[in-house]
């Protein structure tokens, strides 16, 4: 996502590096990424490992999720990366003024064409995953991958999104582990720059007290223990009993090394219920709390 923005092209390049010697073989972008830049630069890194990554992109974060939008937007998308097949194509966010049938048909037919090879889903609730489940398994296919949003202060996931993946085996890949940069302890100073300073998407929805709160507590456990802030920001994030698999991003090769450090962690039990216990955990999707083990 920072490609071509808050990481010019020299920076992206060290960061793709070092997130391949560290083993990194899912890179993802989207079409709205820094107006196509990313898509661009990720493009002209792929070359000899394109056999050996997993290449995503994202389609209908703007101008909709029907068929004439999201070939006309992954075709641009196709040409940027320099592929012909792109291993998964995300629909961004759903779209409440189309029909799914409409846009999971153009998905099988993205299949079927050979252009994509899984189906992914991002920014949608769980109810609207299983619409779009039961209205692609009319069209012959089914989604394989869901990207949400999940970090230690953003937890309503866990409720029934987690829960869903894992029974309907979608693999899940949650954006923005570290809370759009609160949870690497960045902020905790009056000098703090980042998204949270910069952009008021990100200012409000990382605005509550009790976020600064939890961010500020797990600084002190990661001054206790030795740890980055992000590495266990992260490391929390895929130490979720489903195994999500979250995506790390960065301004450069510096800031990213504590994400990718996570990769090495080892996350213990009583650690990550430490952790867990930062922040409120969420409601269960019933009332009938009586019956909840």
């Amino acid at each position: 996502m920072q490609f071509g923005g808050n990481a010019d092209p020299g920076e992206s390049r060290a960061m793709f590096d070092a997130c391949r010697d560290a083993g990194i073989d899912h890179f993802d972008t989207a079409h709205v990424y820094t107006d196509g830049r990313s898509e661009t630069l990720l493009g002209q890194m792929i070359g000899a490992d394109r056999a050996d990554l997993l290449i995503a992109t994202k389609a209908g974060y703007t101008g909709g999720a029907g068929a004439a939008n999201i070939r006309a937007q992954f075709d641009l998308s196709r040409r940027r990366l320099g592929l012909d097949t792109v291993d998964v194509l995300y629909l961004h966010r759903f779209d409440p003024q189309t029909d799914l049938a409409e846009t999971m048909e153009c998905f099988a037919a993205l299949l079927e064409a050979g252009q994509i090879r899984y189906v992914g889903l991002s920014n949608f609730a769980a109810w609207q995953v299983m619409k779009a489940q039961a209205i692609a398994a009319r069209a012959g296919i089914a989604t394989a991958i869901l990207q949400p949003m999940y970090n230690l202060v953003k937890r309503q996931a866990e409720v029934e999104i987690l829960p869903m993946c894992a029974d309907q085996g979608i693999a899940v890949a949650p954006y923005s582990p570290l809370g759009g940069g609160l949870l690497t302890g960045k902020y905790s100073g009056p000098d703090g720059a980042g998204r949270l300073s910069e952009d008021k998407r990100y200012a409000a929805r990382y605005g509550l007290g009790w976020m600064h709160d939890a961010a500020a507590a797990l600084l002190e456990v990661a001054r206790e223990t030795g740890v980055a802030p992000a590495t266990l920001a992260v490391a929390w994030v895929a130490a979720h009993e489903t195994a999500p698999t979250p995506i790390i991003s960065a301004r450069g090769a510096a800031q990213l090394a504590p994400s990718l450090a996570a990769l090495n962690f080892g996350m213990t039990p009583a650690l990550y219920a430490r952790l867990a216990a930062l922040s409120p955990a969420p409601p269960p999707a019933t009332d009938r709390i009586e019956e909840q083990t």
